[in-house]
């Protein structure tokens, strides 16, 4: 039976997609902590308020047990346990997990912080490409990926050491750096079933154009992804997706939720970079609007061990493009004033979804986050959608935003192109 009540917990622009997306079918839904520019959002914690589904959206609350605190109180719920949240909270276990379920991923070790000298002799084996990864959580800013040597040992002492990202670094998993596109497949999970939502995505991580500058949480993504076919997700399905939640179930571990895995496309075929334990953000911001079936009775059957599997979707396209402070990822800075959010959300096919925002002193939105709002655009290809979405950012502005002007580019072209 659809809710007729859900909870959506989180305050980011994947949590504004959601409830935009369960609100389709359920009469009411609350956000919380939410943010003053996402309707439904309410001050309560989560364990004090009553609903017939809980939606857990970031990885931190799920780490630390929010799912089964929730489902002690027989609350239904949609994220997995804490238990289950470790494939996000620690890289080195992940890896554990992949290597015993015999999941494709890069040749990779784990180091802590009293093996350094190992950790470095480590890179010396590698090829010329290193990836250095803090075990713990890092905002999906813990990565650092490069081609030079010195720069991956200089990495790998400053985490190990808590320089860089404290008791979360002091742990690091070391990979041998793999080639190809990157692609983002979202699996909702009963526990012993998994389907494969056939939406993939594509997010754009870096900072600047061209793919330059740090990573970020994420500067915007786009679906579907030219080249990606139902054959390919059949084959991560079948490769990675099943085989993991098999090993977890091994475990003792029922895991009811989204299973998301981060995977490169090597010329050896799909292969894990990461798995996260929630809808990724930016991407469930252009995957969510795709499905056509009702989201609210596809994530309560899952919470309830029986998730349907007759998921449709649209033919559209989505693109969507942060917009982020001055400072952002390393210092963003806060209070600037935004101004635009309804001009923009007048565009033709576009939506705005508030991120970083909070109340100023003039009853307007101030920037309280590096990214600060989501613009959305929907159109029957790629390049209508990320058309419309760039005509809504020209709408919005504060002192110091920026955003990437080339997401989606090349995806468009080549499906301009016929290809």
């Amino acid at each position: 039976m659809t809710p007729s009540r859900a909870v959506v917990v989180g305050s980011g622009g994947r949590e504004h997609a959601l409830a935009l997306a369960l609100a389709r079918s359920v009469d009411e839904v609350l956000v919380t902590p939410g943010n003053p520019g996402i309707e439904g959002s309410v001050p309560v914690p989560a364990t004090e308020l009553d609903a017939d589904l809980f939606v857990i959206g970031p990885e931190v609350p799920l780490t630390d047990g929010l799912a089964d605190r929730l489902r002690a109180q027989g609350k239904r719920v949609f994220g997995p346990g804490a238990d289950g949240a470790r494939l996000e909270a620690s890289k080195r276990w992940m890896k554990e997990v992949l290597d015993a379920a015999g999941v494709p991923t890069a040749r990779h070790r784990s180091f802590t912080a009293d093996r350094v000298d190992d950790a470095v002799r480590f890179l010396g084996e590698l090829g010329d490409l290193y990836v250095v990864k803090t075990d713990g959580l890092a905002a999906g800013k813990g990565v650092l990926v490069t081609t030079d040597r010195s720069e991956a040992v200089h990495d790998v002492r400053a985490k190990l050491s808590g320089a860089s990202f404290g008791e979360a670094g002091t742990t690091v998993v070391i990979e041998e750096g793999m080639s190809g596109p990157e692609l983002s497949v979202f699996a909702v999970c009963d526990s012993r079933r998994a389907v494969v939502l056939r939406s993939p995505a594509r997010d754009h991580k870096r900072l600047g154009d061209g793919d330059s500058g740090p990573n970020t949480g994420g500067m915007g993504a786009y679906s579907p992804v030219p080249q990606v076919d139902d054959d390919l997700l059949e084959d991560v399905a079948g490769a990675a997706i099943e085989p993991t939640l098999a090993e977890l179930a091994r475990r003792g571990i029922d895991y009811r939720g989204v299973l998301y895995a981060g995977l490169m496309l090597t010329p050896d075929g799909p292969k894990v970079l990461e798995y996260n334990v929630r809808f990724g953000d930016p991407e469930a911001q252009v995957v969510l609007p795709r499905l056509t079936t009702d989201l609210a009775d596809l994530l309560a059957g899952a919470a309830d061990g029986c998730v349907r599997d007759d998921v449709r979707y649209t033919t559209d396209a989505l693109v969507v493009v942060v917009c982020a402070s001055e400072g952002y990822p390393t210092a963003p800075r806060t209070g600037d004033p935004v101004s635009g959010i309804d001009e923009a959300g007048a565009v033709d096919g576009a939506i705005v979804l508030c991120a970083g925002v909070a109340a100023g002193d003039d009853g307007g939105l101030v920037t309280a986050g590096g990214r600060v709002v989501d613009i959305v655009g929907r159109g029957t290809t790629l390049a209508q959608a990320r058309a419309r979405a760039y005509a809504a950012v020209e709408r919005v502005a504060w002192p110091g935003m920026h955003h990437r002007t080339d997401i989606a580019a090349a995806a468009a072209a080549y499906e301009g192109a016929g290809q």
